[in-house]
């Protein structure tokens, strides 16, 4: 598994890299966030919010590092679920936080809370579409395919399928 991950890392353009880099440390970032509040507080971490971003917040203690995985790994719905709980998450964080911006407004510029988490979401989003690309014309699968048949298990490269035999007529 090591050698075509590193390989489909090196295929990346440098860009990219810095980008998944990123999306990578934004999403363990959360995962140690979320686990550190219900470490702290138990189940009762979130109560301060509706119940339904109660249960959204410690889904994210599955959610952030199942992304991290699969971007890691540089799968396709990985950056799809990347933007879709970036989304999510910023808008809980809004939500949840509105009437305690309504009443102190530079809330928003302490460096912990909602400040980094729009400014993430913002990146996450600003680079989905591209990211997605690059990942797709860089053989953005889900790992080394094998041919069918083969015991052998030798991969066949990424971007080709097993070739197909033509009947004759």
């Amino acid at each position: 598994m090591g050698f075509w991950l590193r390989k489909r890392w090196g295929g990346q353009p440098v860009w990219a890299r810095w980008v998944l880099a990123a999306y990578l440390t934004g999403f363990l970032e959360g995962t140690c966030a979320h686990l550190l509040d219900l470490a702290r507080r138990g189940p009762h971490a979130y109560a301060s919010f509706p119940l339904p971003l109660q249960v959204f917040f410690m889904s994210l203690v599955v959610l952030d590092p199942l992304t991290a995985v699969l971007v890691g790994l540089l799968r396709r719905n990985g950056i799809r679920l990347a933007g879709g709980v970036t989304v999510l998450d910023v808008c809980a964080n809004w939500i949840g936080n509105w009437p305690w911006v309504q009443d102190d407004p530079s809330r928003l510029l302490r460096p912990v809370g909602l400040l980094p988490i729009t400014l993430f979401g913002l990146f996450v989003i600003a680079f989905l579409v591209p990211l997605h690309l690059t990942v797709t014309r860089t053989g953005g699968r889900s790992g080394p395919r094998w041919r069918r048949g083969d015991d052998s298990r030798v991969p066949v490269p990424l971007g080709r399928s097993t070739p197909r035999i033509r009947q004759g007529r």
